[in-house]
């Protein structure tokens, strides 16, 4: 299982959400660049960063950090957030992003999006659907698409794409356990793709239970500034 450590930023400072609330953010009062640095001495390969203020607003505002980060580390970077034109992907492409999310773009707005995946190569993209009761939710978590899951990313394979990162929005923030049903019946329809979890993980129990069901890979971040996850125990499952 490929292990993703995450940073969810708001004023290039690292917060975390809970079930999507922006209202509820709490700041760490973390540097990004040293914690990004922290990950890489442990021996993760990827970092996972989300412009949470692009995702509702549809502007981002975090090109020159990410730029700094990928000067000052060698650590590949899976970037999403308010990207919702052609020029914001060549940019982060541009600047070093390894993989670029794309989420709310893959619903309202299909023809923009086929264009833009059909100019690059299509394993440097992850679409990312937040799921509520099975519904897509777009913007940042605050509309519902009416768009189910399993019709979405059928959809999103028929163009070829195959990585994939759900996260539950209901469990997302909440150090209550992930939802390893939702992620299994994912992996039975679509066995071939590469599948990401995200939302619920608290314990290092949580990310075992995602690896031996065959769940490509996991995203965790509040557990880590929680304290509730060691960056030496998780590193132990990433492979």
């Amino acid at each position: 299982m490929l292990v993703i450590p995450a940073i969810d930023i708001i004023d290039n400072k690292i917060v975390r959400l809970t079930k999507g609330n922006y209202t509820l953010a709490k700041n760490y009062n973390v540097d990004v660049l040293n914690q990004v640095q922290k990950f890489e001495e442990i021996g993760f390969n990827f970092v996972h960063i989300i412009d949470l203020l692009a995702s509702k607003e549809a502007t981002i505002s975090t090109f020159n950090l990410l730029s700094d980060i990928i000067r000052k580390t060698k650590l590949q970077i899976q970037f999403g957030g308010g990207i919702r034109c052609e020029e914001d992907v060549e940019k982060l492409f541009d600047i070093g992003v390894n993989r670029v999310i794309i989420g709310s773009m893959s619903i309202n707005n299909k023809p923009l999006f086929e264009k833009i995946i059909s100019k690059n190569k299509l394993y440097e993209f992850v679409i990312a659907a937040d799921v509520k009761n099975n519904s897509v939710m777009i913007k940042g978590w605050t509309e519902d698409s009416s768009v189910n899951i399993f019709n979405h990313i059928e959809y999103c394979c028929s163009l070829g794409l195959n990585n994939f990162l759900c996260t539950d929005i209901d469990k997302d923030g909440m150090l209550s356990g992930v939802n390893v049903k939702l992620y299994k019946e994912i992996k039975e329809a679509f066995p071939h793709i590469f599948l990401i979890a995200s939302g619920g993980i608290s314990s290092t129990s949580d990310v075992k239970e995602l690896s031996e069901n065959n769940i490509n890979s996991c995203v965790v971040g509040k557990a880590i500034y929680e304290g509730k996850i060691s960056l030496q125990e998780l590193k132990k499952y990433d492979n």
